[in-house]
């Protein structure tokens, strides 16, 4: 028995848009009137662009979830984009305890992130003076960042 197609529904987390002005427009006057969602920007989005939005190949932004729900679907050799928002896919927290995480493709392509964060010859190296004064930084934004004031009131010890 095949599974329904998934639903017309995007994952905003893989979004590139250059609206025209009238549709800039008509994007922040809908906003005005649109009442609170769940998946705030995605919902919007996906509400605003119901009519015209054509999915991409999930090639180019596999949601971990279509592997299991959707398996005939994917063609993980080909794939160049994945987008770990499946609960527990989130490679800095995997632990594979949570719901479908044990899976092999999942250890997989949870490895392929870990191989491509640890692969030293993809970090930016700048040609010259100009780009390391140009690269923001983390230690920049920490930097930038103001403290904000607390007032701290030791507690007595529970002990």
């Amino acid at each position: 028995m095949d599974s329904p197609p998934p639903p017309l529904y995007f994952n905003a987390g893989m979004f590139v848009f250059e609206p025209s002005p009238l549709t800039y427009e008509s994007l922040l006057q809908t906003l005005e009137i649109t009442p609170p969602s769940p998946f705030a920007e995605q919902d919007f989005l996906n509400m605003f662009f119901e009519k015209v939005y054509k999915p991409i190949p999930l090639v180019h932004n596999l949601v971990l979830a279509m592997l299991w729900r959707h398996s005939e679907n994917v063609e993980l050799e080909r794939v160049k984009v994945v987008h770990y928002c499946a609960a527990g896919s989130k490679p800095w927290r995997y632990t594979g305890e949570e719901a479908n995480m044990d899976r092999e493709d999942i250890k997989m392509l949870v490895d392929k992130w870990w191989d491509v964060y640890n692969d030293e010859s993809l970090d930016f190296k700048p040609k010259s003076p100009q780009d390391v004064e140009e690269t923001v930084t983390k230690s920049t934004i920490l930097a930038l960042v103001l403290e904000p004031e607390f007032t701290y009131y030791p507690a007595p010890s529970a002990a």
